[in-house]
C-alpha cells in the first residue's frame, strides 16, 4: 500500500489477494489515440483481474473515449462496458465527463467531440455512495409539488409530495462539467487526468481509509487524490518515467501537508 508500482499492470495485479481493493479509478490507453511508453493493452486480462481483486461492493471507475477511423467511431468503450457486465458481472452505470468546450481537432463533418464516457462498475450493490450534492435548487425553500410519469404514462405525484421543503442543494447530474488538466503540474503526460475529476469519484465512492487502485496511474493523479482524501493508494505504471513523475507528485503534496 502507498506505493507506485514499476511493472505490467497485469502481472502486479495477479499477485494481489481476492477481495483488495475498495475503488479503481482509472482511465486506459484507448484506441491508440496517445503514444506511452512501451505499454501494451490486454484488456481483458485486465478486466478479469480488476474483479477478482475488487472488494465486493466495491467500485470500478473505467474513464474512456473512441477513436474515429474512416469516419466511425470505433465503439471500442461499450465493448468494454458490455465485457464488464456480461463476462465480468460488474453493474454498469454510465456516467459522461464534459469537458467544458476543450478544443478538438477532427472531421470538420462532424460536431467536436467534448466528452469522456466514464461507466461506474460495481461488484454488486456500492457499498459506499457519498454523493454529491451542489446542484442548487431553483426551487429551494419551497413545498415539494413535483410529478413523476408512471409506465402506463400517467402522472403521479412524488414521494413527499406537499410533505417538506425542497433543499437548497440537490444530487449532481450524471454528466459532470469539468475542466481537463491545464496546469504545467497536471500535463506531465500524454494523457493527464483531471485532479478534479479524480478527487469528485474518490469521495463518492470510498470512505477515508480505503484503499484506492490505480493500475494504469500515468503521472500519479488518482494516487495523489487519494492522499489528498485521506485514502491509502496502489499505482502501477509499465513506465519508470511516469513512476518517478508520479512519486514526485505525492512526495511534494505530503511535504506541502508537513509544512501546514
Amino acid at each position: 500500500m502507498n506505493k507506485i508500482i514499476h511493472g505490467d499492470c497485469l502481472e502486479v495485479m495477479q499477485g494481489f489477494p481476492d477481495n483488495y481493493i475498495d475503488l479503481t479509478v482509472t482511465s486506459p490507453p484507448y484506441d491508440n489515440l496517445r503514444t506511452y511508453n512501451g505499454y501494451d493493452f490486454n484488456f481483458e486480462g485486465i478486466a478479469k483481474e480488476l474483479y477478482r481483486i475488487t472488494k465486493q461492493g466495491g467500485v470500478l471507475v473505467w474513464v474512456v473515449c473512441d477513436a474515429t477511423i474512416n469516419g466511425s467511431e470505433t465503439l471500442s468503450s461499450f465493448k468494454q462496458a458490455i465485457h464488464f457486465k456480461d463476462v465480468c458481472g460488474y453493474d454498469v452505470e454510465t456516467m459522461i465527463w464534459d469537458k467544458c468546450n476543450c478544443a478538438s481537432v477532427g472531421s470538420m463533418n462532424r460536431y467536436e467531440n467534448v466528452f469522456e464516457y466514464m461507466f461506474v462498475l460495481s461488484k454488486g450493490k456500492p457499498k459506499t455512495a457519498n454523493i454529491i450534492k451542489d446542484k442548487k435548487n431553483k426551487h429551494a425553500g419551497e413545498i415539494q409539488r413535483g410529478s413523476i410519469r408512471q409506465k402506463d404514462g400517467t402522472v403521479g405525484k412524488t414521494t413527499g409530495y406537499g410533505k417538506r421543503a425542497i433543499a437548497q442543494y440537490g444530487r449532481r447530474h450524471n454528466i459532470w462539467r469539468i475542466v481537463p488538466a491545464k496546469s504545467p503540474r497536471e500535463r506531465l503526460h500524454p494523457a493527464p487526468f483531471s485532479e478534479q475529476l479524480a478527487n469528485d469519484h474518490i469521495i463518492t465512492w470510498s470512505n477515508e481509509g480505503d484503499l484506492i487502485l490505480d493500475p494504469m496511474c500515468g503521472s500519479g493523479t488518482t494516487c495523489k487524490m487519494a492522499v489528498v482524501n485521506n485514502r491509502k493508494y496502489i499505482g502501477i505504471d509499465i513506465s519508470e518515467e511516469y513512476c518517478e513523475i508520479a512519486r514526485k507528485r505525492i512526495s511534494e503534496h505530503e511535504k506541502q501537508l508537513a509544512i501546514i
